[in-house]
């Protein structure tokens, strides 16, 4: 089974600077950080700020999915950071 979002939540952790999601292969749940400093690259007029992070997460979301399962290892690690590389 390849990895699925089914869970559309997203919250900004202000510590870290980037929007957390969540991801699913089969009963694994795996956490992903997508950083602001790659929201910043897919949506460069975004604002810096929980709002403007949380809106560009999504209205890119099926862009930052993409990447997630591509950087993604199964039972590899428990999170993953989404940087603006995988962009």
């Amino acid at each position: 089974m390849p990895l699925s979002f089914p869970n559309p939540s997203r919250y900004y952790d202000g510590a870290l600077r980037a929007v957390r999601f969540w991801g699913h292969d089969s009963a694994l749940e795996a956490a992903f950080f997508v950083t602001e400093e790659a929201l910043k690259r897919v949506q460069p007029d975004m604002r810096l700020d929980e709002v403007g992070c949380l809106r560009a997460f999504d209205a890119n979301r099926d862009l930052i999915h993409a990447a997630a399962a591509k950087v993604y290892k199964r039972g590899s690690k428990g999170s993953y950071d989404l940087v603006s590389t995988y962009f």
